[in-house]
């Protein structure tokens, strides 16, 4: 082994379908999807943002496991895969909740009460922005403009812009997502 390959792990360790195993449980499959996307690439360093996106899109979110396996699957340091998935906003290194809310903080939404949307939503559901609800049913988060500025205040629901947003509306929308001992 040459000076230069001397911190890089033998690639027999990352094999193609190996992925990683949990209480020798078989891999999971979604490894393999990652591998294939891992192999397209030919394992250069410079397809992380492309390989993150892909187990983003597997797996809901990036945890260890997965950013150490990506990490190692193309030789890229640990703090060079943390960060850029710490960087972009697409990533989320904790599982989302089955639904989302999305609560625009614009300055034309904040100055027509997107805050007291945001705490009106925290204190209903009891989850604090960029959370998940302990029930994994709703994940609050904050966006600096969603360019609904004409309909302001606005929040996105699953996806779904809502406009001219109250925080008694906000709190009703997202009723029926939650148990009802809420």
């Amino acid at each position: 082994m040459t000076a230069p390959d001397a911190h890089r792990e033998p690639t027999t360790t990352l094999a193609p379908t190996a992925g990683p195993t949990t209480a020798g449980r078989p891999a999971d499959n979604r490894f393999k999807i990652l591998d294939a996307t891992i192999k397209r690439h030919r394992r250069q360093p410079d397809a992380l943002l492309e390989v993150l996106h892909t187990a983003q899109e597997l797996f809901g979110y990036l945890d260890r496991e997965t950013l150490t396996y990506v990490g190692r699957a193309l030789r890229v340091p640990p703090s060079r895969v943390y960060g850029v998935a710490t960087f972009y906003n697409f990533f989320s290194l904790k599982p989302k909740g089955a639904h989302s809310c999305v609560v625009c903080l614009g300055t034309a939404c904040y100055v027509k009460g997107a805050d007291r949307i945001l705490a009106a939503v925290q204190q209903a559901y009891h989850v604090p922005p960029h959370g998940t609800t302990p029930d994994g049913q709703l994940s609050l988060a904050t966006a600096r403009c969603i360019g609904a500025c004409g309909l302001a205040p606005a929040a996105v629901f699953d996806g779904d812009i809502a406009g001219r947003m109250t925080p008694a509306a906000a709190v009703a929308r997202i009723a029926p997502w939650m148990p009802h001992d809420q």
